[in-house]
């Protein structure tokens, strides 16, 4: 009942076992976290259209309800080792249809969100590489090195790529906490202000209908990725003990950075002048938010050195590489766990010699270079565009699986008699459950703004729900996933002896 294993199962399609610890599975979800990333992109627009100062504790309130889906996370990686982690959980506690409907929204987010990260990376490499030296390398150039560069990593030994993001990771969470503690130490302009950061009258400024709904929103979308620690169980020494500790190391330091780099930054600038500021320093020709990066290069030139500011911009692209390995890996076991459960072609449960899922790793860089191809000879924006739109489009489908999965903690516990206590197997769940089911409320509200799809002549800052076809049909596709998986686990299950390897 706790294995993957089936009878049909062949060294072949399995994992190698035993090549990565607890760090290396850090390293890999803190890397898809890309700190630095979320703290130079999305904590700025957090600032200025959601809680302003309250910002620091938005992320820690969407920590703490992190935390609690982590509780039920962890207790279900005791007894279910996958690498399809959250369709399998999902089978084993509300069936094999909703299993394999989990299973295709949690491909959608795991694509989408590598797919929209060469968008970003790609971009920012461009624009960096001609301010600098003059070499006028389109975007996609660059997309399509980083991803030569992930697809071959995603092929070698997973501890390998563990160890390449272990070094970007160490570098930017270097950066981001030197900085940190010079602000703070040094005390800013108005010293610390604590209660104008974590007092509930600051958080819920605007109340969760307006601004503070906005900053909630883009917090939830800065922790994408931490969830992914139990895809990497079947490859661990101890899956029963390194998944639910990398799950709770991870979601700390993650919730710890946001919060402490966030704070250092309302401190850098002031409470009272917090919005005013990011506006200021994040402004290109009069355009607010045009350069959100620049907010926090600007604390750290200011408070360590213009060294550390050089420094960090570079930082930015190691971050975001980080991330596009560590989704990939991501990405690639999700394609394998779903083709040896019978879902998708058995092709894709193929690894190689080093234990890595070769055809699954192919095709998933196959499709990013169709997704980025066509986002070129569209003239569309890689950042506009590319990065906006289906990053939004993945936080709204890892938000709805992290839902399913809290219920179907609730479930397998209640089928299920076991020894863990009331806390793991209801209270916290439940509270999860409603804590992410109000943070979807809050990202599909917002949508707008997260994917830059605002309906014409709409101020999305006041009116929420409000965008344009192309919002619409993003949000849509996550649920449309759901339920094309539904249908084909509801067709299939009978079928196919290795789809019911989800319910045990």
């Amino acid at each position: 009942m706790t294995t993957h294993n089936s009878d049909h199962e062949t060294e072949k399609e399995s994992l190698r076992k035993g090549s990565i610890g607890v760090l290396g599975i850090v390293f890999f979800v803190v890397a898809a976290a890309a700190p630095l990333a979320g703290m130079t992109g999305a904590a700025p627009v957090a600032i200025v259209l959601g809680s302003g100062s309250g910002t620091p504790g938005a992320y820690l309130l969407v920590g703490l309800v992190l935390l609690l889906f982590s509780v039920g996370y962890a207790a279900m990686s005791h007894r279910v080792t996958n690498a399809g982690a959250f369709f399998a959980y999902v089978g084993r506690g509300l069936g094999t249809n909703m299993g394999v409907g989990s299973a295709f929204v949690s491909m959608v987010a795991y694509l989408a969100v590598q797919w929209c990260i060469y968008g970003f990376f790609g971009a920012v490499m461009a624009g960096q590489m001609s301010a600098k030296y003059g070499l006028d390398i389109p975007w996609y150039s660059w997309a399509f090195i980083a991803l030569v560069i992930a697809t071959v990593l995603s092929l070698l030994r997973v501890d390998v790529g563990a160890k390449v993001l272990g070094t970007f990771m160490l570098a930017e969470m270097a950066a981001l906490i030197i900085t940190s503690l010079a602000v703070l130490v040094d005390g800013g302009p108005e010293g610390w202000n604590l209660g104008a950061s974590f007092s509930p009258s600051s958080i819920f400024a605007g109340g969760l209908l307006g601004t503070a709904g906005i900053a909630f929103a883009f917090a939830f979308a800065s922790f994408i990725g931490f969830e992914a620690t139990a895809i990497y169980g079947e490859e661990t020494k101890d899956p029963k003990r390194a998944v639910p500790r990398a799950t709770y190391f991870a979601v700390g330091a993650i919730t710890s950075v946001f919060v402490l780099v966030t704070f250092a930054m309302i401190t850098a600038m002031g409470s009272s002048e917090a919005v005013n500021k990011t506006v200021e320093w994040s402004s290109v020709d009069g355009v607010p938010l045009a350069n959100p990066a620049n907010v926090l290069i600007t604390v750290a030139s200011t408070f360590v050195g213009p060294w550390l500011g050089t420094i960090m911009g570079w930082l930015i692209l190691s971050s975001l590489f980080a991330a596009v390995v560590a989704f990939q890996n991501s990405a690639s076991r999700y394609l394998f766990a779903m083709s040896r459960g019978g879902v998708l072609p058995p092709a894709l449960a193929k690894v190689n010699s080093r234990g890595a899922p070769q055809n699954a790793a192919i095709v998933t860089s196959a499709l990013a270079v169709i997704v980025i191809l066509y986002f070129q000879l569209n003239a569309l924006d890689p950042i506009l565009n590319l990065f906006y739109w289906l990053s939004a489009t993945a936080v709204i489908a890892i938000v709805l699986v992290e839902i399913l999965v809290s219920i179907a903690v609730i479930a397998f516990f209640a089928k299920n008699k076991v020894d863990e206590n009331v806390f793991v197997r209801l209270i916290a769940p439940v509270l999860a459950a409603i804590g992410l089911a109000f943070g979807q409320y809050l990202l599909m509200s917002r949508f707008s703004l997260l994917a830059g799809t605002v309906a014409p002549d709409i101020d999305p800052t006041v009116t929420p729900w409000a965008q344009n076809l192309t919002g619409t049909v993003l949000l849509v596709v996550p649920f449309a996933a759901l339920l094309l998986g539904y249908l084909i686990g509801l067709v299939r299950k009978e079928k196919d002896e290795a789809i019911k390897d989800l319910v045990g």
